[in-house]
């Protein structure tokens, strides 16, 4: 749904409702979010952290006279029939955003992100060098693990950026919601929202490969079918991005095969063994520095001979050695990741104590001493 329905201001209306200027206040504090909700004044994510607005709790009669104008006779329809409306809204100087409107306690509540046009670059956003070879891939899967909010859309723009930047290629996204807008460089790129443009993954997974893709990205993989049509279509020579919640890139490969049939297990195997090219797992820590209040720790898997045979023997609890011993590849675990950061000054050492999966090892890391299994051995 476009932002001009009847009943909402054009794209470029200019900031002089309420409304209005609680998104150009969005914008200013460099917030993500903004919800408002009867009995509590306006809310703004900044830096993942809510924050009250400093100013009255707001009535349910403020709340829907503030979204009144926001909305035309399919939001009201939407609200009425689902008790919630989806749709894009720009103001003028200060950008677009996807909008729900919801019921909740018999009121009107509204959340809102803000759409970002400018996309950071690998190296703004601290990734470790090694990221850099995966838009390089002419085929595959790429797998980006992490739970919600750490940063997995972001460095996902970033990788897509270069690629839109770098290579005359057709890039279809399908994202739940659209959080980046991307600009057609040498490449061009569709952007297709769940809710809106699709039903849901599966469905704009299927018909985006009818729309002569070479590069996919599918925001989440949450079911067998999105996860096997990915398999497939990376098998059939495309470049297929999707994310997918785990802490490591052994689990990585678990989680997976959690939706699956245990009969299925070996054949979902060989689809990973021909196809998976990389798994990126990430989780956002905080800064050390006041300028760089969030920093990802990554860790980067790139599928070579010695982790393909794992994968397809079914000893992934083997995978972990292998990254530690290939960082001549790009490829690093988490603790290598902790330390690396807590040398370049971005994160301390309790950050990266309270972040690790295995703390004692990263303790005696920091601390310089390696032993032979922090290092990983080879497998044959």
């Amino acid at each position: 749904m476009s932002a001009n329905q009847p009943g909402s201001p054009a794209p470029d209306a200019p900031p002089q409702r309420e409304i209005d200027r609680l998104f150009a206040a969005v914008q200013k504090t460099g917030a993500s979010d903004l919800h408002l909700k009867a009995g509590s004044p306006p809310l703004f994510r900044i830096q993942g952290q809510v924050v009250r607005a400093k100013s009255p709790p707001l009535s349910a009669d403020q709340v829907r006279q503030l979204v009144k104008d926001l909305i035309g006779p399919k939001q009201e329809k939407d609200i009425e029939e689902r008790g919630a409306a989806d749709f894009a809204y720009g103001v003028r100087g200060v950008g677009r955003f996807r909008v729900n409107l919801f019921r909740q306690r018999g009121a009107i509540s509204l959340a809102a992100r803000r759409v970002q046009t400018d996309i950071p670059t690998i190296d703004q956003l601290n990734l470790p060098h090694g990221v850099k070879i995966v838009p390089s891939f002419d085929q595959g899967l790429i797998l980006v693990a992490g739970v919600t909010g750490s940063g997995k859309s972001t460095s996902l723009a970033a990788l897509i950026q270069i690629i839109n930047q770098t290579q005359p290629v057709h890039i279809v996204t399908i994202e739940d919601p659209i959080e980046y807008l991307y600009h057609d460089e040498k490449g061009f790129v569709n952007q297709r929202e769940v809710g809106i443009d699709v039903p849901n993954f599966a469905d704009g997974l299927r018909s985006a490969l009818r729309e002569d893709p070479d590069v996919v990205l599918v925001g989440e993989m949450r079911d067998s079918e999105t996860i096997e049509t990915a398999l497939m279509a990376s098998e059939t020579g495309h470049l297929v991005f999707g994310t997918i919640h785990a802490a490591n890139a052994p689990q990585t490969i678990g989680r997976v095969l959690d939706y699956f049939e245990p009969e299925r297990h070996h054949q979902i195997r060989q689809l990973l063994f021909f196809n998976l090219r990389a798994v990126i797992v990430q989780k956002l820590l905080k800064g050390a520095r006041p300028q760089i209040p969030r920093v990802p720790g990554v860790e980067l898997m790139i599928v070579n001979p010695s982790i393909k045979k794992l994968i397809f023997e079914g000893e992934d609890n083997k995978i972990s050695d292998v990254i530690r011993s290939a960082r001549q590849e790009g490829m690093q675990d988490m603790n290598q990741s902790l330390v690396d950061l807590v040398h370049r000054g971005l994160i301390t050492e309790q950050t990266a104590l309270e972040n690790s999966l295995n703390p004692e090892q990263l303790a005696m890391n920091l601390k310089g001493i390696v032993l032979g299994s922090d290092r990983g051995s080879i497998i044959g």
